[in-house]
């Protein structure tokens, strides 16, 4: 008979979990690339927090900051105290008459106050921001509020006057590559540079984004540029330069070629117009001869978010650049 318990200690056990919460910062000072705002928000632990509003581009540290500055004010009492809620799920008037007003008229434990995160509130209506400024009101003795947003604008003028707001700036590629190494090196994975310079080429300053990308490439025994792209399903940089050189060249066959190859890959036309643009910005030709075609990258880009067939407006694309030839 055989011994389940010690054929079961012999095989690793693999870990599901989210890299994205695995590593997420669990203090203010192990955030990275906002030590301005770090600074703000430990004085303010001590001084007492006013509302807040972070604005900032995706995955450079918002959600990140408000759980870790609820983690230093509450501690084990967090869950108690702290209120998460997602706007763009819940973004009408009843979950702040209910959800919002039930958890703020109730008194915090072990604390001077309980804190409500609305995160992505920009999605919430305007009655639903109305609703909530005359509640921020209402209990600003026991509740405070963090709204969370990727366009300040959005958030209706009377909140913004009530809050300390913090503008989250996106994260540079060298805060961006130290924080995958550490990963990397946690991990113990076997990963070049160039792999990782794709990641961050894919991410465009989102570290969530980051992160997620390199734990699909992990599943690879050895993580290359190509490994990168594959797994999330990107237009490779090279091969849309390629495509577009060719163009250029008037060879519009061998450019019509690169892009039907980049279709039958699985690469959606959305994501392709996008390199395209990114591209255009680095093709061997003058600032004279760019501005027209960022134009007319501009113009598909709309029809292709309009609804036409990705593969006939980038044709048509192609087409008219082999035509200036």
């Amino acid at each position: 008979m055989m011994n389940n318990d010690a054929e079961t200690d012999d095989v690793s056990v693999p870990d599901f979990n989210l890299w994205t919460e695995k590593y997420r910062p669990k203090n203010l000072s192990e955030i990275v690339g906002q030590s301005i705002i770090v600074s703000r928000l430990q004085a303010f632990i001590v001084k007492g927090l006013p509302h807040m509003l972070f604005a900032g581009p995706p995955g450079c540290g918002k959600t990140t900051a408000a759980l870790a500055l609820a983690h230093e004010l509450y501690g084990s009492n967090r869950h108690a105290n702290f209120l998460e809620l997602n706007a763009s799920d819940e973004r009408g008037i009843d979950v702040v008459r209910h959800k919002i007003k039930d958890f703020a008229r109730t008194r915090p434990i072990a604390a001077d106050y309980k804190i409500v995160c609305l995160d992505e509130a920009d999605s919430l209506t305007n009655d639903a921001q109305h609703a909530l400024r005359r509640t921020m009101e209402r209990y600003s003795e026991s509740t405070r509020f963090i709204l969370i947003a990727n366009y300040s604008s959005k958030i209706l003028e009377p909140i913004q006057s009530r809050c300390a707001v913090f503008r989250f700036k996106q994260l540079t590629e060298q805060d961006s590559m130290g924080f995958l190494k550490r990963i990397v090196a946690a991990e113990k994975l076997d990963i070049d540079e160039q792999a990782l310079n794709a990641i961050l080429h894919l991410s465009e300053g989102d570290m969530r984004r980051a992160v997620n990308i390199l734990q699909s490439a992990a599943t690879a025994p050895k993580i290359t540029e190509k490994t990168v792209y594959d797994m999330a399903a990107a237009a490779h940089p090279h091969l849309v330069n390629n495509m577009l050189v060719q163009a250029l060249k008037g060879m519009f066959p061998a450019a019509r070629e690169l892009l039907a190859q980049m279709l039958r890959d699985g690469i959606a036309g959305e994501d392709i117009i996008k390199e395209i643009a990114k591209q255009v910005h680095l093709l061997d030709i003058s600032d004279a001869q760019k501005v027209p075609l960022i134009e007319k990258v501009g113009e598909y880009e709309f029809r292709i978010a309009c609804g036409g067939t990705p593969q006939i407006q980038i044709e048509a694309f192609l087409a008219q650049l082999s035509a200036t030839k």
